[in-house]
């Protein structure tokens, strides 16, 4: 199983994030995640650099795969500037990019004032958007007419050796069927079994699964879920609020309806090797070929040793 580490992009700077990196394969990670937002869930996170300079940045300073986690190529970005984007990425890092996709949250996409589409809606829009980004990827003229998406006479003239995989993230059982049927692999959040197998069962096959959870790294679990708290109470935001709501401002409304020892839940707090362990088998029974965790709050670098001498040693 592929252990990997994840860069929050709604909460780290962008020295901080080419900083994880670097710390990560430091310590033994071999992959990288990387969120793709233009708000915060919470002010409290406090930031949002764009990850496609990002993406760049990290070709530079560390060897490790990248994949987006994920990006929605349908209302914010055109599809056909994301697959420029995603090209001269997987260009830049050798091959060793993956776009990850979904249909997006309106804490992102609702910038230009567009009506936030139903979740079927968006789906429908998420595979056009595929099919324009493989199409360009294929090199020569494009010109496509479809239902959501118009390109007109486009070509992408910096491609890589390979197309970059297309991995589709899911949550619900019509996006895993989606994924199943358009994805070179799956990604999702939650130790599921039952959509990996439905993944899997649909289409999937043995492509690769990816999940990710969080962590918050410090002294004692309490201390550590303090934090969790302060940073991303967003996470004990139940259904699909997390696709609906607009701004971090609701998301801090939303979440003051979440307790503390909430966090425990959702996420690995304090300094135990055994609690990382146990998440990540649990994601490993889950048919998960691939975790990938992130670290909130000041400590990343005691999550680092952590990992390096207690945790990736006894998995391998």
């Amino acid at each position: 199983m592929r252990i990997g580490y994840f860069l929050s992009s709604e909460e780290l700077t962008p020295a901080q994030l080419l900083g994880q990196a670097r710390g990560a394969e430091r310590a033994g990670f071999e992959a990288l995640w990387i969120s793709d937002h233009y708000h915060p869930w919470t002010d409290a996170q406090g930031q949002s650099p764009f990850v496609w300079s990002m993406i760049g940045a990290l070709s530079q300073v560390c060897s490790l795969p990248v994949t987006t986690a994920v990006t929605c190529p349908t209302v914010r970005i055109h599809p056909a500037v994301l697959a420029q984007a995603a090209a001269t990425s997987a260009v830049l890092h050798q091959g060793r990019f993956v776009l990850g996709v979904g249909s997006g949250e309106a804490l992102n996409e609702h910038i230009f004032g567009d009506a936030w589409p139903q979740a079927d809606v968006r789906l429908e829009m998420l595979e056009e958007a595929v099919e324009v980004m493989r199409e360009l990827w294929r090199g020569g003229f494009v010109n496509h007419h479809g239902r959501h998406y118009t390109v007109e006479h486009a070509r992408l003239y910096t491609l890589p050796d390979a197309p970059p995989p297309v991995y589709v993230s899911g949550f619900g059982p019509k996006a895993v069927d989606l994924a199943a049927r358009i994805g070179d692999g799956y990604v999702s959040t939650s130790p599921d079994a039952d959509l990996v197998r439905r993944f899997r069962a649909g289409g999937g096959g043995d492509k690769p699964c990816q999940a990710g959870f969080k962590a918050a790294y410090a002294d004692s679990e309490d201390a550590g879920a303090a934090i969790a708290y302060e940073r991303w109470p967003n996470a004990g935001v139940p259904g699909e609020l997390s696709q609906v709501l607009p701004s971090p401002r609701h998301f801090e409304q939303a979440g003051q309806l979440v307790r503390p020892e909430m966090m425990k839940e959702s996420f690995v707090c304090g300094d135990s090797a055994d609690a990382h362990l146990e998440m990540i088998d649990r994601y490993a029974q889950a048919g998960f070929d691939e975790v990938y965790v992130a670290n909130t709050g000041p400590h990343h670098e005691g999550l680092f040793e952590l990992y390096r001498t207690s945790v990736l040693p006894r998995l391998r």
